[in-house]
């Protein structure tokens, strides 16, 4: 059996592999038992690494710490990459009110941590380190350590004490927001407030009745107007007309027309008349609406048409189609000329068989491409975003730069190329189940490694004289500041569950919390506010341990 005790005992590589394998298959199973009605999902990795670590199971030091921060930074950047493209519209209605409320929850853990130190007796060395375990925030950690030996003091305890609070900080969030779903939520407060109608279009049928329509083209008609809109058919008698720009209008012409949904009125005032059929049934098969013409949804998976304006291909000029509409994932958009395509955008093109089939080989229309991950992509925007983590941040006052470090750096990274990357030409587009596996698979990871790391030496230090004190203090400035500001911000009104949960696990950087926020609650809304708070939480969180150093050791 030596090559068994080779695989489980000896350090290598492989070893490393096994043993982090073994404790993400059996915390990923054991968390889908419910305990009380309550399954913790991949947070149960987590704990059984602690379990692990416990146990005297040790991997190599080296390898251990690759595997964690590797999860990590997979998670956080291709969380910030899922999230990115709703990220500005959710940042402009209501990002600053969101990180006010993270805010809230930081600053009112920090004055709880320093009032604290009186009645406790804890030191405010050790006390920076119980807050950085019960807010899971290790980059806040690194940056107490060098400004505490900056001043000549160590910062050895500090790093003990937050590895004693650490796994109660992760588990902390999950309770507050139990407590919360428990006692204070009502049904109405998980349906999401904020939602956005995903169909931004509406189609319908106009009699032109206008006179000063009346030989004007289509052009010169939409240059008079603000309203945006498609015509995609024209009805004239007994014919069919798939029109340009140059196509001239006419009373009692009767127009198949796109546009958005709050301009329905206006085009009543411009065209006349609308027709009281209703085109915006979910299904209509246009194919049999007229013999010769043809509406076809084609996939642009031409990778040199990427962050390209759909007026600069002249899809209608040279290949006598029309883009009536462009579905992105489950958003359908008005198909107007300044839109910016991305890859893996779906258009609704309308014209004759034969011209669908040219602009289709000139689009790509390659579902087998679209299929696979874009893999390279992820790997370069992981490196970006570790660069941006590691340039320093010098501010007045502070003995050191800071950092966004590992964590910050590739989730404003993943939010930027998820946002921004087609006007940069770089080709985001990752499908739903890869994107989901990835950050599965990367959070995995690192609850694994930092559950056997945090495991080694825990009960030792727990049975230390002020152990339990530092644990009991950590559990308070973790549950405290989160259920106070969740049940005030929940009282407002203004927030559904799930967003006021992203709130929560964004302001005590705790990704494991998320991830059972994401498990328990539908919707993306806890993702998109988590990744709106974390990045300023993160930066203020560590700009608050130099500070507590600075003022107060």
């Amino acid at each position: 059996m030596d090559w068994l005790n080779y695989l489980i005992n000896i350090p290598s590589a492989v070893q490393a592999v096994i043993v982090v394998s073994i404790i993400c298959a059996i915390g990923l199973a054991l968390g889908k038992v419910r305990f009380f009605g309550i399954s913790l999902g991949v947070a149960f990795v987590f704990f059984f690494g602690i379990t692990m670590g416990s146990l005297g199971v040790e991997v190599d030091h080296n390898m251990l710490m690759y595997c964690e921060d590797f999860g990590l930074v997979l998670f956080v950047y291709t969380l910030g990459l899922h999230v990115g493209p709703n990220f500005f519209g959710s940042f402009r209605q209501e990002g600053m009110t969101l990180n006010l409320w993270s805010l809230a929850v930081i600053i009112l853990g920090t004055v709880m941590a320093i009032v604290m130190t009186l009645p406790t007796g804890i030191s405010m060395a050790d006390m920076i380190g119980v807050l950085c375990g019960a807010t899971t925030n290790t980059p806040a950690l690194g940056a107490a350590q060098s400004a505490l030996e900056h001043i000549g003091i160590g910062g050895g305890r500090a790093a003990l004490a937050t590895a004693v609070t650490y796994p109660l900080g992760v588990l902390g969030v999950i309770i507050a927001m139990l407590f919360l779903r428990k006692c204070f939520v009502k049904p109405a407060d998980l349906k999401p407030k904020h939602t956005e109608d995903p169909d931004h279009t509406f189609i319908g049928q106009y009699l032109i009745v206008n006179p000063a329509l009346e030989g004007k083209t289509i052009a010169e008609i939409a240059r008079n107007t603000r309203a945006k809109f498609i015509i995609s058919r024209i009805w004239r008698a007994h014919e069919v007309i798939l029109p340009t720009a140059n196509t001239i209008l006419h009373i009692n012409d009767s127009i198949l027309v796109v546009t958005n949904k709050d301009e329905e009125g206006t085009l009543i005032m411009l065209f006349g008349n609308e027709m009281k059929k209703d085109w915006n049934k979910a299904k209509i098969d246009w194919n049999h609406i007229d013999s010769n013409v043809e509406s076809r949804v084609i996939v642009l998976t031409k990778t040199g048409l990427n962050g390209k304006r759909l007026g600069s291909l002249r899809l209608r000029d040279t290949y006598g189609v029309n883009v009536s509409r462009v579905i992105r994932g489950d958003i359908k958009l008005l198909a107007t000329d300044d839109l910016v395509l991305q890859y893996g955008d779906r258009l609704t093109l309308v014209g004759k068989p034969d011209a669908i089939n040219n602009a289709e080989n000139f689009l790509g229309n390659s579902v087998k491409t679209l299929n696979e991950p874009n893999i390279g992509s992820i790997f370069l925007g992981m490196v970006l975003g570790l660069a941006l983590g590691s340039i320093p941040i010098s501010l007045p006052g502070m003995q050191s730069p800071i950092h966004l470090g590992i964590a910050g750096g590739p989730i404003i990274m993943g939010i930027i190329v998820g946002a921004l990357g087609p006007r940069l030409h770089f080709i985001s587009y990752t499908t739903r189940s890869a994107s989901l596996m990835l950050r599965k698979l990367g959070l995995a990871l690192y609850l694994a490694c930092l559950g056997l790391d945090a495991g080694k030496g825990f009960l030792d230090t727990v049975i230390r004289p002020e152990g339990l004190l530092w644990i009991g203090v950590g559990f308070a400035l973790t549950v405290l500041p989160v259920v106070i500001i969740g049940l005030i911000a929940l009282k407002t009104g203004k927030f559904d569950f799930g967003t006021i949960c992203g709130i929560m696990c964004g302001s005590m950087a705790n990704p494991m919390a998320l991830s059972y926020a994401n498990d328990s609650i539908k919707g993306d809304q806890a993702s998109i506010s988590y990744a709106t708070v974390y990045p300023l939480g993160m930066f203020v969180r560590v700009i608050i341990a130099q500070i507590l150093v600075m003022f107060f050791v």
